[in-house]
């Protein structure tokens, strides 16, 4: 079975210092051979394989788009074969767990903007309807004024004009 090189840092990291984990508990966890695991420390070793101690964790470097990818996918395959696609895709069960909470919080505060967003909008259109409507009474009793100054001649046809 071919394994990411995420993975198989993220294997070592359990069973190198700090950690110094056994192999046999790190393979029963993640169910993967012991060899395999005795066969990366090698490669660590002879400097196939590099192994940074201080590197950040893999999780952390997708997207959210590529996270919700990963979880949709995760929830379609068979309980089965879970095992093999997290190590197929360098996870675990507990980053998947990561990446749905991390998910949700980002549509909580977008949906919080958003509603916030729509708050104020409605705060403006208010603003602007109490304005419109100030300026279409205050045109209707201009039009008002005009139409009796007409009506009783205070009006020349020199301000009509004007008007």
């Amino acid at each position: 079975m071919k394994y990411t090189t995420t993975f198989k840092k993220a294997v070592l990291r359990k069973v190198l210092p700090p950690e110094n984990r056994s192999v046999h508990s790190v393979a029963v966890e993640l169910g993967v051979g012991e060899m395999t695991i005795h066969r990366w420390i090698a490669q660590v070793k002879d400097g196939t394989i590099s192994f940074e101690q201080g590197e950040e964790n893999p999780s952390g470097q997708r997207n959210m788009t590529e996270k919700l990818n990963l979880l949709l996918e995760y929830q379609k395959i068979p309980q089965e074969q879970n095992g093999e696609w997290l190590r197929q895709n360098g996870l675990h069960e507990e980053h998947l767990n990561l990446f749905q909470q991390e998910i949700t919080k980002l549509m909580a505060d977008k949906s919080d903007d958003k509603d916030r967003e729509i708050k104020e909008l409605k705060k403006q259109l208010a603003k602007k309807d109490k304005e419109l409507k100030r300026k279409e009474a205050a045109l209707a009793e201009l039009a008002a004024i005009m139409t009796l100054k007409k009506k009783l001649g205070w009006m020349d046809d020199s301000s009509e004009e004007d008007v």
